[in-house]
């Protein structure tokens, strides 16, 4: 826990309590020498400092209030130093289907599925990439949930960034697919995993509906890679793409997505799993990944706190106590 301040020279505003001060020692004093010369008793200390000590209160929860602190919070846990996982999103065309118009996108089932899935893996680094016809990591294998969660939220989207543009990818966006698992060899040639990484595993969240596959080359790249692989699928043959609530006619359903999974599967010595069955997908991730030496991560760092509203929320009781104790 640390305490930080944002407008640190806002604290001299505790120097305002001078001048009331100085006035309360001035009247102090005059109204001492009168009850001396016609002969009053003096004041108890109490009604003479109590006052004094309630104006000081003001000036100090003032003060600490404009200096804004911040009450930031750390924790410290124990992570993996030999594994890491990439949550992999299908982000093309096809993944916006569904059932009807206001029911979940297939993206938006499998962002929930990714959720499960890392609030099952703790202390694991896990990662978020997503790929159309190219890959993209848009979060490096992590242990902290909360960045997961907020990355997922804020950069996952359909087509966030659109395909590579050619020929080929061109006639598959005129499809309303560019999805191809071909893509996911970039996790075995380029440096998606730290070298400590022994345990490497993908989980890949998609339709599979990918009009061009080598599942026997891809599958022994990321084999040879040391790459463990889960594949789950959502997917629906009644399941459309709706524009403005109305069906695009060019997107069909492929049945054939699921034979392109098991085929890659294999190949990689993967398994696929149904959307509904996500859990067993989270048993087979737990599986690969096994178990293997932890390390005391640096601290993750909670939601700051600001503590200036609370400050002058509390300054207003030495306040009112002066308010009350003058119409006595």
């Amino acid at each position: 826990m640390s305490l930080d301040f944002l407008t640190p020279r806002g604290a001299l505003l505790v120097l305002a309590v001078l001048v009331p001060l100085a006035a309360y020692l001035a009247v102090s004093a005059r109204a001492a020498a009168v009850r001396a010369a016609i002969g009053l008793p003096e004041l108890s200390a109490s009604r003479r400092f109590v006052p004094l000590g309630a104006v000081c209160a003001i000036a100090v929860l003032l003060g600490l209030a404009a200096a804004q602190p911040i009450l930031q919070t750390s924790t410290k846990r124990r992570m993996r130093s030999d594994a890491e996982t990439y949550v992999v999103f299908d982000i093309s065309r096809s993944m916006e289907a569904q059932t009807t118009p206001k029911a979940p996108t297939r993206l938006r089932r499998a962002e929930q599925a990714g959720l499960r899935l890392r609030g099952a893996l703790p202390g694991v680094p896990v990662g978020i990439a997503s790929f159309t016809n190219r890959a993209l990591p848009y979060l490096f294998p992590s242990p902290n949930e909360s960045a997961f969660r907020s990355t997922l939220e804020q950069a996952i989207g359909i087509e966030r960034p659109p395909p590579g543009t050619s020929f080929f990818t061109a006639l598959q966006q005129e499809l309303r697919n560019a999805t191809n698992l071909g893509a996911l060899n970039a996790f075995a040639t380029q440096r998606f995993f730290a070298p400590t990484a022994k345990h490497r595993l993908l989980v890949v969240l998609t339709d599979g509906e990918s009009p061009s596959l080598s599942p026997g080359a891809v599958g022994h790249r990321l084999r040879s890679a040391g790459i463990s692989t889960v594949f789950v699928q959502f997917w629906g043959a009644k399941e459309k793409v709706y524009a403005n609530g109305v069906p695009e006619l060019r997107y069909r359903p492929n049945p054939q997505a699921r034979s392109a999974l098991d085929a890659l599967a294999a190949a990689a010595g993967g398994s696929v799993y149904e959307e509904g069955d996500v859990g067993a997908a989270i048993r087979k991730a737990k599986q690969d990944l096994g178990n293997g030496p932890t390390v005391v991560e640096a601290d993750e760092r909670g939601q700051p706190r600001a503590l200036a509203p609370y400050l002058a929320g509390v300054a207003f009781f030495p306040l009112a106590f002066l308010l009350w104790r003058r119409d006595r």
